[in-house]
């Protein structure tokens, strides 16, 4: 749980890659875009999400990674956090 501010760790391996880090209501709407196609270096990684603006409840967020260059694997994870006020 978080209220109205969190920070979301995640690892991207090894190699540089592009990420999209978006966040969705619980009827599958998109509420927030945290990283939209971004080249980022592998490692730990951390982005802020502040919700202030969000009502109490839960929230998924996804990312999705993919390796730079034409035949590079890609990764993809959903994850839920609670938002309470």
């Amino acid at each position: 749980p978080f209220n109205p501010k969190t920070i979301i760790e995640f690892n991207l391996g090894d190699d540089p890659v592009i990420v999209t880090l978006k966040v969705y209501n619980m009827l599958g709407q998109e509420v927030a875009t945290l990283l939209n196609e971004e080249e980022m270096d592998g490692g730990e990684q951390a982005v802020d999400f502040d919700a202030t603006s969000l009502a109490s409840g839960i929230y998924l967020y996804r990312i999705y990674a993919k390796g730079i260059g034409e035949d590079s694997p890609y990764y993809q994870e959903s994850k839920k956090m609670m938002l309470m006020r």
